[in-house]
């Protein structure tokens, strides 16, 4: 789907506060649905496997399909894959350029996760590992036990989580997958594309990093080309076997980061991959009438993004 530019205008100007619950609203009317179906198949599967590509807020659906699940009376635990990383070694993947790779699912310990999974669908006790990313090598002395007595379930959460390489390691496993990203485009009343589905994904992630994560959001862009890269190659091309897949994006999200964004095209240079694309973004920016943060629910997906401002 796409939403239109000039709808977008009048709502802000006319109601924001009710344009902002409703958006909030739809994204929760997904994760009721993707929740419904994961509980209606307890007894074929207890094992959820939730992929989406960079910023499209993954960690906090994971954990509102969880919340969503335990009103139901359902046990759930929530692992990031990204503690699956083995250590950064000579022998990691590297890009075109000669640089770590960590969009690759080379990186990740696919044989120890195959091995949790069919241990934890049988009923066995596993160690869900923790690794340290600022010594890029897992913490040997840290480690969760985690076991699934009955009515209980586990959602794995990872851009790689649907990876055919994983579900090829452990073939007799069932499982549940979900799919997420923000998908939808913003279109002007001719059609034509003025915002894409893919830069509300970056701009959240240069945001986000900006704000959070120490990370200049000029480093972020310049991380750009090899995200998508490895989206085309190693992500979208599963996202098909999914067995719930909706859209994370909110029709009133640029118009609320976009304050935001001030300063986060500083230091973006002419021989950025993308650059010219990146300045595109920016210049849509203008497009778009800001929103207050404050607008937005404590518990929203996009807080994921820009934490507690506003309130």
């Amino acid at each position: 789907m796409a939403y239109n530019l000039s709808d977008i205008i009048r709502q802000v100007s006319t109601d924001p506060q009710g344009f902002v619950a409703e958006c909030n609203e739809r994204y929760e009317l997904n994760i009721r649905r993707a929740a419904n179906r994961i509980a209606g198949n307890t007894s074929g599967s207890r094992i959820v496997l939730l992929s989406g590509p960079s910023g499209s807020g993954k960690t906090t659906t994971a954990h509102k399909i969880e919340a969503r699940l335990e009103q139901m009376g359902i046990v759930t635990h929530t692992v990031s894959m990204d503690d699956y990383y083995r250590d950064v070694g000579e022998n990691s993947p590297r890009n075109e350029r000669g640089e770590l790779d960590f969009e690759s699912p080379e990186c990740l310990d696919l044989e120890l996760l195959a091995r949790h999974f069919t241990d934890l669908n049988a009923g066995r006790e596993i160690v869900v590992p923790r690794f340290d990313f600022h010594a890029q090598a897992r913490d040997r002395n840290a480690g969760t036990p985690l076991r699934l007595s009955a009515n209980e379930m586990v959602i794995f959460e990872g851009i790689h989580a649907l990876n055919g390489t994983l579900s090829d390691a452990a073939p007799d496993v069932p499982t549940e997958k979900v799919y997420i990203s923000a998908r939808s485009n913003i279109v002007d009343s001719s059609g034509a594309v003025v915002f894409k589905g893919t830069w509300m994904r970056i701009l959240r992630r240069a945001v986000r990093d900006e704000l959070f994560r120490g990370a200049n959001a000029a480093l972020t862009f310049s991380m750009w080309e090899n995200l998508r890269r490895g989206e085309k190659r190693w992500i979208s091309p599963f996202k098909n076997t999914a067995d719930v897949i909706f859209d994370s994006s909110f029709a009133c999200e640029v118009s609320l980061l976009k304050p935001f964004a001030g300063h986060i095209f500083e230091g973006v240079k002419p021989d950025f991959d993308r650059y010219k694309e990146i300045m595109q973004l920016r210049d849509a920016l203008e497009l778009f009438p800001t929103l207050d943060a404050g607008l937005l629910p404590e518990n929203s997906m996009l807080r994921e993004f820009i934490g507690d401002a506003g309130l």
